[in-house]
């Protein structure tokens, strides 16, 4: 499909940097208006609310990314997502491990970058650390690891999803679940822009996957068909940063760039532009472990919140369901465990002893 547009100056790679670009400023600035995160839906103090964003984004994007496979504009045969086998033991550890790490870093990834533009230095190091991580457990010294884990597998369905995919009953399920979370924001008083804020987060991500799976589709220079995630492009950004005059760029760098590009502007213009940092070495102490689990966690898993969550629920994948899950799990019995005596206690990042509250992240 690219080389009908007749691009003279562009590559299918080069055109798939650019398209992440800007899907990623528009996510950056979305997410940091409406504060979109995981961990707030499960333990943040304004938890509904925050459910109710995410949902919606989610069956948007499951009800969006059925209706194009309905199409066949797109496909996953080939994808990952589309596994008959699922690596129980990788997602399953990955999941909880992500999920704890998220809760010790009081954010999960999306969150921390977004923070990281609005002038949060503790979510810039920990994206540092997660990065790093992510790139030892893919090609480096966690590289053994990840192979272990990834050896245990159980056969699934054919296609490695839920239900038949692009059928009414694929679409129905994202639908149904728009109009519960809908309910739900409704019920917590949500604006409607931050209604249709989530919306269109759920549809970035089957833009994302027509833009590569479809119209920057080359049989002569193609690209992965990829969609919102942070973690393979966090290790993408990395190595590219450190070595760009021997890699080039491609659409995870893309992605990154514009997801920090748009967040910061929306910062900057709302005026919630602001320098923080750790305020103890036993803050920074907790956080770098937190980062140690989501970078090691999401590379088992295939993908953090966004990535395995948001795009790779939206295929119906079981072994994203599965992530998900866990994930989820992971967040909520770390926080039970950590913060069980006084949970208010935890946006603080204090102990349990110490009553100080403070806005969650």
């Amino acid at each position: 499909m690219f080389e009908e547009f007749g691009f003279e100056t562009l590559t299918a790679p080069q055109a798939a940097v650019i398209f992440a670009l800007a899907i990623g400023a528009i996510f950056g600035a979305l997410a940091e208006v409406t504060k979109f995160c995981l961990r707030r839906s499960l333990i943040g103090t304004d938890k509904l609310a925050a459910r109710a964003i995410w949902l919606i984004a989610l069956g948007t994007a499951i009800a969006t990314t059925q209706a194009a496979l309905s199409t066949e504009i797109i496909s996953f045969d080939d994808h990952r997502w589309s596994s008959s086998s699922l690596p129980f033991v990788a997602v399953i550890l990955g999941g909880l491990l992500f999920g704890a790490g998220m809760v010790l870093t009081r954010g999960c990834v999306t969150r921390l970058a977004v923070l990281s533009a609005s002038g949060n230095l503790r979510g810039v190091y920990v994206l540092l650390v997660f990065a790093v991580v992510v790139h030892a457990t893919q090609k480096g010294i966690l590289s053994p690891l990840r192979v272990w884990a990834t050896s245990f597998t159980i056969p699934v369905t054919e296609r490695g999803s839920l239900l038949p995919t692009g059928t009414f009953l694929s679409i129905a399920v994202g639908v149904l679940l728009v109009v519960a979370a809908f309910t739900l924001a409704v019920r917590q008083s949500l604006s409607i822009a931050h209604i249709v804020a989530a919306i269109a987060i759920g549809g970035l991500v089957t833009l994302g996957w027509i833009g590569t799976g479809f119209v920057l589709y080359d049989d002569f220079d193609p690209i992965a068909l990829e969609s919102l995630s942070l973690a393979s492009p966090a290790s993408d950004t990395l190595f590219w940063t450190i070595a760009s005059t021997s890699v080039s760029a491609n659409f995870g760098v893309g992605l990154s760039g514009g997801i920090v590009f748009g967040a910061g502007m929306s910062a900057l213009l709302f005026g919630r532009f602001q320098w923080q940092s750790f305020s103890s070495p036993a803050q920074t102490g907790r956080f770098t472990l937190g980062a140690v689990f989501m970078g090691f966690g999401a590379t088992l898993t295939g993908g953090c919140t966004l990535g395995a969550g948001l795009s790779g629920v939206s295929t119906l994948s079981i072994t994203a369901i599965v992530a998900l899950i866990s994930i989820s799990s992971g967040a909520i019995m770390t926080h039970r465990l950590m913060w069980a005596d006084d949970p208010s206690s935890y946006e603080s990042g204090a102990p349990s002893s110490t009553q100080q509250q403070q806005p969650a992240e």
